[in-house]
């Protein structure tokens, strides 16, 4: 009985025996010198950055809600369109239920401004000083154009 496992027990010891001999000559042969470059991390042959990364808003992980939802919807279809005939009236209920769940999550990640992308406008009726009149070229003043064309007029 035992001499069955003798194969596997002995192909185990070969492997750790490898992986060990292996590190060692990694350390033996390896150069020790340690520079800059080595020392920085590797992200595919780009190169670090001293700005840090700009960070994601809400309205990117909103829309990969979105498609997050509509990807098991679509995993949950499939099963649904191959048995739709055994499934009767019962799996045509299921079925629109849970498309009504996955309209409803559509319909939230879209009232909270999922696809929303341009600048927030935020016109409050209840604030008198803020008019509706207001733009952006009526109210950012130009700063610095002094000798120098507007860029409206810049060719």
């Amino acid at each position: 009985m035992t001499g069955q496992y003798l194969p596997i027990f002995a192909l185990g010891v070969l492997a750790v025996l490898f992986a060990a001999l292996s590190f060692g000559a990694s350390r033996l042969l390896a150069p020790s010198r340690q520079t800059r470059p080595k020392l920085e991390p590797y992200e595919c042959g780009v190169e670090e950055s001293t700005a840090a990364p700009e960070r994601f808003g809400v309205r990117f992980f909103l829309i990969a809600m979105i498609f997050i939802v509509f990807d098991i919807e679509i995993i949950f279809l499939y099963p649904w369109a191959v048995s739709y005939r055994e499934l009767g009236l019962f799996g045509l209920v299921a079925i629109g239920v849970f498309a009504l769940a996955v309209f409803e999550s559509f319909v939230y990640l879209i009232g909270n401004g999922a696809l929303n992308w341009g600048p927030t406008r935020r016109v409050s009726k209840s604030n008198p000083q803020v008019s509706a009149a207001r733009t952006s070229t009526s109210t950012v003043r130009r700063v610095g154009l002094d000798g120098r064309q507007a860029p409206s007029e810049a060719t």
